[in-house]
């Protein structure tokens, strides 16, 4: 049987109940949905209790309003500052790396029971996750926004169709900040920054059964050896490693939150063989598959 993921209804839920009066001020959880108030004290137990990395599997949005953080989130490295929006959606894998003790987080997660209204197209799936510096009358918009659901769902048997349509106007904000940011990178970004983006975007979606240059070349109309230089130059990593970190993330995951055996990962993956599978892995990890599930 699988053991649950972090950050799954299940999982959030046995810490929320297991903790309530230290975190009821600042949490709140049901089978719809779970939100941060301020202080992220549930998160960062979360991440105390059980080793890194983990997949987000349904839509995170949030906000930074002080304190700063580092996280990794699907194999990049990113500063969280105050002042920004936060976005992750189902299948992002994060990695959270160090906090300060003033960090202070509002937002929302959705989980499989919400009533989902109808998405702008940023939430269809097309961007896994964002995370952007935004004006201070959008901080203050959206906080007006969470602080009405807050105080909505803490009413007995609170209107779910006023929560789904508050949700609705979150998203609108997020996806037309998203759209603004997006239109003016792309009109100050280089050709060969815009080439890494979209080299790491393909990674994360096809590394668990794309492992080669050659197809990711394919799919960008480059030769292999213009991609992998354009990937050294500009993130100082070559695409190889790019392409082990993502497979080696996933691998870990698989190991560390299933019981799944080492074989049938290993076909799940797309690796010819478990020998191949444990010796990928141990030359990476220094750890075979099983000495690293038996320690995490």
């Amino acid at each position: 049987m699988d053991k649950p993921k972090l950050m799954n209804y299940s999982r959030m839920k046995g810490v929320y109940d297991a903790h309530l009066s230290e975190i009821a001020k600042h949490a709140f959880i049901n089978n719809e949905l779970g939100m941060l108030y301020g202080s992220p004290t549930i998160f960062l137990m979360i991440i105390q209790q059980h080793k890194p990395p983990f997949i987000i599997n349904d839509f995170r949005m949030g906000m930074i309003t002080q304190g700063h953080a580092r996280i990794r989130v699907n194999l990049v490295e990113k500063d969280l500052e105050p002042g920004m929006f936060l976005f992750v959606g189902p299948g992002t894998i994060i990695h959270p790396i160090s906090y300060t003790d003033d960090l202070e987080i509002y937002g929302i997660g959705l989980f499989d029971d919400f009533p989902m209204p109808q998405m702008p197209s940023t939430f269809n799936g097309q961007v896994r996750d964002f995370q952007v510096k935004v004006s201070d009358a959008d901080i203050t918009t959206a906080r007006h926004i969470i602080d009405t659901i807050w105080h909505i769902v803490h009413q007995n048997d609170y209107n779910r169709q006023t929560v789904s349509n508050l949700v609705a106007a979150l998203m609108h904000l997020y996806d037309g900040v998203y759209r603004h940011h997006t239109d003016m990178l792309q009109a100050s970004q280089s050709r060969e920054q815009t080439i890494f983006d979209r080299f790491i975007h393909l990674v994360n979606q096809h590394c668990t059964e794309e492992h080669q240059i050659s197809y990711y070349a394919n799919r960008m109309c480059l030769t292999e050896r213009y991609l992998g230089t354009v990937i050294r130059q500009t993130s100082g990593t070559t695409a190889k490693e790019w392409i082990d970190r993502a497979l080696i993330t996933r691998i870990k995951v698989e190991l560390m939150h299933t019981d799944k055996s080492v074989a049938q990962i290993s076909d799940e993956l797309n690796f010819p063989n478990p020998s191949f599978f444990s010796k990928y892995f141990k030359r990476i990890t220094n750890l075979t598959p099983l000495e690293y599930k038996q320690t995490s």
